[in-house]
């Protein structure tokens, strides 16, 4: 099990001068930290800009820096490097691209124009495109991999389905916060317990990527409710799972605070692909 990652991931002195921010090189850090946590090898990609036009570089698209015929029969040599390894390895998980690079970008790039419309294409580098039968990926978003699963977890049957949502999610290599695993679930808990559960649940929120919310019933569940306001309040994604074919209203599935505020999932298998895991 591996990926195929774009080296500046691993090295980002690769890059071009002056692009890398401190932004970048936290979800660098965090994709590397995902593949570490779930036994994924990573092997990089050879890089293009840098073989062909050295580390010290400018920025620039396709057309400005890489147009040359040169260049194209130079990303054949280099491809023909990567499918030896596909060859020796069977297929990798998918490519773990960098977005707006001109050789590497996952689902958009620094084409270049000449026409006067964006240099900013929707489409794969240059040398990503080599590859169409391999699932990409920005390494923005596969670095966004630690969910909260808030959800009511009082009876047997709850507790049963958020387990399922939660082994799902492990299966697509998130990493995954539940409640219902996190302290004592018994009525006679302390106030101490209390206190220290909250403090455990609220920390987990501070360091979740996104929140996956079950909402299903006549009401959401009070806690889940606080545990989605919250996580909207400070900006992070929230993905809300509604299965019970009820209406509250005559457009609401649920309550539309909680309706606005989150991306409405209907049947649980669909989430992953809608977390952007390649599908696999």
């Amino acid at each position: 099990m591996y990926v195929l990652m774009s080296p500046c991931v691993l090295e980002p002195g690769l890059r071009a001068e002056g692009i890398t921010t401190r932004e970048d090189l936290l979800c660098f850090s965090r994709a590397k930290e995902r593949c570490e946590k779930f036994g994924i090898d990573i092997v990089p990609l050879p890089c293009p800009e840098t073989l062909f036009l050295g580390k010290d570089r400018k920025p620039g698209t396709f057309l400005e820096r890489l147009d040359f015929n040169e260049f194209r029969d130079y990303l054949v040599t280099l491809e023909a490097q990567v499918r030896d390894i596909i060859r020796e390895r069977g297929l990798p998980l998918g490519i773990i691209g960098v977005n707006s690079s001109p050789t590497c970008g996952a689902t958009s790039t620094y084409y270049g124009s000449t026409d006067g419309s964006s240099p900013k294409k929707a489409e794969r580098g240059v040398f990503l495109a080599k590859f169409p039968e391999i699932p990409v990926i920005d390494v923005k978003h596969f670095a966004r991999y630690r969910a909260y699963l808030a959800a009511p977890l009082f009876s047997e049957a709850e507790r049963t389905f958020n387990q399922k949502i939660r082994d799902l999610l492990r299966a697509h290599f998130f990493e995954v916060y539940l409640p219902q695993e996190a302290g004592d679930d018994t009525h006679c808990r302390s106030a101490t317990a209390h206190r220290e559960i909250f403090r455990m649940n609220r920390e987990a929120l501070d360091r979740a990527d996104f929140l996956v919310a079950v909402i299903d019933g006549a009401d959401a569940d009070s806690g889940t409710a606080w545990e989605m306001g919250y996580a909207t309040c400070r900006g992070t994604p929230v993905y809300s799972i509604r299965t019970d074919f009820r209406m509250v209203g005559q457009y609401e599935l649920v309550n539309l605070m909680l309706e606005q505020s989150s991306v409405i999932v209907r049947d649980i298998r669909d989430l992953p692909k809608i977390l952007g895991s390649w599908g696999f």
